[in-house]
């Protein structure tokens, strides 16, 4: 929300600086996301007044003036501006001024006339995207002002975060209780004079509430012998230092009591209100109504709205309707101030897709006691600014007054709980600041009645959150709990989580982070058989289930990077999975059954596109390799990568990962050409997805010790033909069980297809490093191991050795 700092000093003392002030704001809850300085780009820009013009000697499109600009002595200016006359007051841009567009102003002379200034155009000030001519400012300003005080843009405006919580803060008296509090100060809330006369109100309108639970109030208030016209400009300039467009005295009015009170406000033509008479009531069946936006509404049964005697004539609270609208000729006004049901203002601005400044306030709770003072502040503005007469009382229609909730603050819990002792007479001050009332005093303790705006506060914890996030978060020790020597162990699932992404960062691998919303045709093309939990009430289409799958998250993000001419893509994803559980939801059991996955893809060049390595397209085994380097982080041993057939992969390049015992974890592979095409992606695109529980209770977090080697290896290499079908890890499994203890690793360093070899066979080469832990071995220790393992590869996997 856009909030004034020249405005908020109107209700309370500002600190000296807007950085202090924005630094205390946000200590107490308040976050400043920015502060925009209108005026800072024109400062040496003054009024100055022309008082004398002739036409320059030397181009007759230039004149030659003569500027007085609050000094002893006048100053001479050439201007290449028509549309001035001499008296008219402009902009002076001074000597060594710097304007928005850059332009610096020097004394130059222009075609042989010495120029000491720039008379300035609204585009120069960057007030307007065009312009004829110079900008004419209003007689009544003195010469020498600053042109941004002459303006109104000597202001600063601050953005603050107002939590969806804090629908008090919408509102600069809401802030300016906050600048209260903060600095020790004292609100000074508006306190509007009402000169009534006539008739009363009650005679000139009747209001009646059919559904008091969407409405719980509603007041009115009648002004007559208005005059439609502007705002007087300290309005207007309001308004647009918080982003409101000014449109007429009485609608600007009502948006500048909104953005003062919190309380949104409705004017109507009362003479266009038919049977002056108001209802408040739902939609009929079919009934349809057209907005101050032009556009005609098909209304729901569910909708609120208010009504004369013939038809619908706002969409309550969110917005009002065209037949009963202001205009020039409006000379009866019905100023409307009511409390509606935030539930209900939601479904319908959602509904209908409006969000407007009354639905963001009234669908997060408004002041139920602002109703009448914010009505009283407009009827008084209305009257002194449009010049109107303001009806006797007000038609006030409360069927059921609610009592404000009382909540109980214990003194003796405010240190328990926060951890710090704060002093009774200081969380009296704190909470009496912020407009909370005490009511009953006890034995260590006070029955606080809360302010309506504060919708927020229920309970005495809430209390104690008011005086913590006052007195001052970091005046509360740092310590642990009560009853705590220590703080817990982590959990190991944590350092497996650590390692599992500083390894696939290290292979290269970003992590990213997608919604666990996604579209059912995403899951559908992947083939998984797992009917998706549907959500009830769903963001988009696009998000309408949640995922029984990680891919659909990564896909996306690869297509976003192919769409913006990324040549490399490694990513990566931890999160959950979600499945339909029958029995979910009954008791404490979870509605969904939650498995935590590890996913990734690699497409495109490997490395990227450098100068220093011939480029290479990434293939299976970088996929793999990226979920090995994990295994290894973890030190689970014993994994198998067994080929296999799964929905979303190719079966060329498929392997099912699985432990020493069994226990599939997931899948890696190539994603099959069906999946890739259908969701519009290139191809050649490699995936894994594994699930984390069974992987990181299979973890070895604290590896055991292991001595350097004492004595030396002897390696000797094995090259045998196999069936082409035969997988490496059957051989290698087979030449460490027998040739161990000696045995100490095996690895694959070639793999050949070829003329050499028979037709449907392969040759694979293996490294095998022998060594003992006890004695240095004899070559005929190695031999004789060697030869056994040459004879267990060649019975059981049908092996024979390469000559």
């Amino acid at each position: 929300m856009k909030i004034s700092v020249k405005w908020l000093g109107d209700y309370v003392a500002l600190p000296a600086s807007v950085d202090e002030l924005a630094r205390k704001l946000t200590a107490v809850g308040l976050e400043i996301e920015g502060l925009e300085r209108p005026g800072e780009g024109l400062r040496g820009v003054v009024v100055a007044q022309i008082k004398e013009s002739v036409q320059h000697p030397n181009a007759d499109k230039l004149s030659v003036t003569k500027i007085d600009m609050g000094g002893a002595e006048t100053l001479q200016v050439v201007c290449g501006a028509k549309n001035f006359k001499v008296g008219d007051k402009v902009p002076l841009a001074t000597i060594g001024t710097k304007l928005p567009n850059g332009v610096e102003i020097k004394q130059a002379p222009l075609r042989g006339v010495d120029s000491f200034g720039m008379l300035c155009s609204a585009k120069e000030l960057g007030l307007s995207e065009e312009s004829s001519g110079l900008l004419i400012l209003p007689q009544d300003l003195k010469v020498g002002t600053p042109i941004a005080q002459a303006l109104g843009l000597d202001d600063v405006v601050m953005e603050v975060n107002v939590t969806p919580n804090r629908p008090d803060a919408l509102s600069h008296l809401g802030v300016a209780r906050e600048v209260a509090v903060a600095t020790g100060g004292t609100l000074r809330p508006p306190q509007p004079k009402l000169a009534e006369s006539g008739a009363p109100a009650s005679e000139k309108v009747k209001v009646r509430i059919e559904d008091p639970v969407r409405c719980p109030r509603y007041a009115a208030r009648v002004i007559e012998n208005v005059k439609i016209g502007p705002s007087p400009q300290w309005l207007q300039d309001r308004l647009k230092a918080c982003g409101v467009r000014p449109i007429s005295n009485v609608v600007d009015v009502t948006n500048f009591v909104l953005l003062e009170y919190g309380q949104p406000l409705h004017a109507f033509d009362l003479d266009k209100v038919a049977g002056q008479e108001i209802i408040v009531r739902t939609a009929k069946p079919g009934e349809k109504m057209t907005t101050l936006d032009g556009k005609e509404r098909a209304l729901e049964p569910e909708d609120l709205l208010i009504c004369d005697r013939d038809r619908a004539q706002a969409l309550a609270g969110v917005m009002g309707g065209q037949d009963s609208e202001v205009s020039a000729g409006t000379t009866r006004v019905l100023l409307e101030s009511a409390f509606f049901q935030p539930s209900s203002i939601r479904r319908s601005s959602k509904r209908h897709g409006l969000h407007t400044e009354a639905s963001h306030r009234f669908e997060r709770g408004v002041d139920l006691d602002a109703t009448i003072a914010a009505a009283d502040r407009a009827a008084a503005l209305i009257a002194e600014l449009a010049g109107g007469t303001v009806a006797p009382g007000r038609v006030d229609v409360y069927p059921q007054p609610q009592s404000p909730r009382r909540v109980t603050l214990r003194y003796g819990r405010v240190e328990k709980v926060l951890g710090v002792a704060i002093p009774e007479a200081e969380c009296r001050r704190i909470l009496g600041t912020l407009g909370f009332k005490q009511v009953e005093e006890g034995s260590g303790q006070t029955t606080f009645e809360v302010p309506r705006a504060r919708v927020d506060v229920e309970r005495e914890e809430d209390l104690m959150e008011e005086l913590a996030r006052v007195y001052g978060y970091d005046n509360i020790p740092a310590r642990l709990p009560r009853g705590l020597a220590e703080l817990g162990p982590e959990p190991a699932t944590a350092e497996a989580e650590r390692r599992t992404r500083q390894a696939l960062s290290g292979m290269g691998l970003s992590e990213v982070v997608n919604y666990s919303f996604v579209a059912p045709r995403s899951l559908e093309v992947l083939g998984g058989k797992d009917k998706p939990v549907a959500l009830l009430n769903p963001l988009s289409v696009e998000q309408s289930v949640m995922r029984t799958s990680l891919l659909p998250g990564l896909l996306e993000n690869l297509s976003r990077s192919v769409r913006h001419q990324v040549d490399a893509v490694a990513l990566y994803e931890t999160g959950r999975a979600y499945f339909q559980d029958p029995e979910g939801g009954q008791g404490q059991r979870p509605a969904t059954r939650e498995v935590h996955r590890l996913g990734g893809l690699v497409w495109g060049l490997r490395g990227g596109r450098t100068w220093t390595q011939k480029e290479a397209r990434a293939d299976f085994y970088d996929a793999k390799g990226a979920l090995e380097a994990v295994l290894h982080a973890l030190h689970v041993d014993g994994v198998r990568f067994v080929p296999a057939e799964a929905p979303a992969y190719h079966p060329r390049a498929c392997a099912r990962v699985e432990l020493a015992d069994g226990t599939v974890l997931g899948y890696v592979g190539e994603l099959h050409p069906r999946v890739t095409k259908a969701l519009e992606l290139p191809r050649d695109v490699f995936a894994f997805e594994v699930d984390t529980a069974p992987l990181y209770a299979a973890a070895r977090l604290v590896p055991a010790y292991q001595g350097l080697p004492r004595f030396p290896a002897v390696l000797r290499d094995l090259a045998v033909v196999v069936p082409l079908e035969l997988q490496n890890d059957e051989v290698r499994r087979v030449i460490l069980e027998v040739g161990g203890p000696l045995v100490e690793d095996a690895l694959i360093f070639d793999v050949y297809t070829g003329k050499q070899i028979a037709e449907g066979h392969k040759n694979l080469a293996y490294a095998i490093r022998y060594r003992s832990p006890e004695r240095t071995l004899t070559d005929a220790e190695v031999s004789t191991a060697h030869q056994r393992i040459i004879s267990e590869v060649n019975q059981r996997l049908g092996g024979a050795l390469r000559t």
